[in-house]
């Protein structure tokens, strides 16, 4: 084993994590090392312009169980990147820079804001918010963090 893999953590295919900023707490979130950049579900994204930047409103449903719940969020988008999805159609997405929280460590990620309401899971975990972090073992779920029964 590589001297750099000594630091890093075990994941699981699935784990459970925080994105403070945007107010949503035990999210389930599919990691996946096929994808760059980690992406979140959203809805009516909104454009305006704030101080002469770009951002972007969008709602998000923070409890999976409880999808008629909806709040409304905002944040600076800090790129346009053009994404293939796992349909292989290319589509235009906001990136914006969120901090998220894992098993009690903190740090900022940028997410992919799309449409996943054909997907099981409202995030994806990409290689970009693990690199150095995490050791991947698809194998077993929820190895970091432990979901509250």
């Amino acid at each position: 084993m590589s001297q750099d893999t000594h630091n890093k953590r075990l994941v699981g295919a699935l784990e459970l994590c925080d994105l403070p900023k945007l107010a949503i707490n035990d999210l389930n979130i599919r990691v996946d090392t096929g994808a760059t950049t980690s992406s979140l579900h959203v809805d009516n994204i909104d454009e305006f312009e704030k101080e002469g930047e770009l951002w972007v409103s969008f709602d998000i449903h923070p409890d999976i169980h409880n999808v008629s719940k909806i709040v409304r969020r905002e944040a600076k988008v800090v790129a346009q990147k053009k994404v293939k999805s796992s349909t292989a159609t290319r589509e235009r997405r906001y990136t914006i820079d969120t901090p998220i929280v894992m098993a009690g460590e903190s740090w900022d990620i940028q997410l992919t804001l799309t449409d996943r309401s054909e997907m099981t899971y409202l995030m994806l975990l990409g290689r970009e918010a693990m690199s150095g972090r995490f050791i991947v073992d698809p194998e077993h779920d929820y190895i970091l963090t432990k979901p509250s029964s």
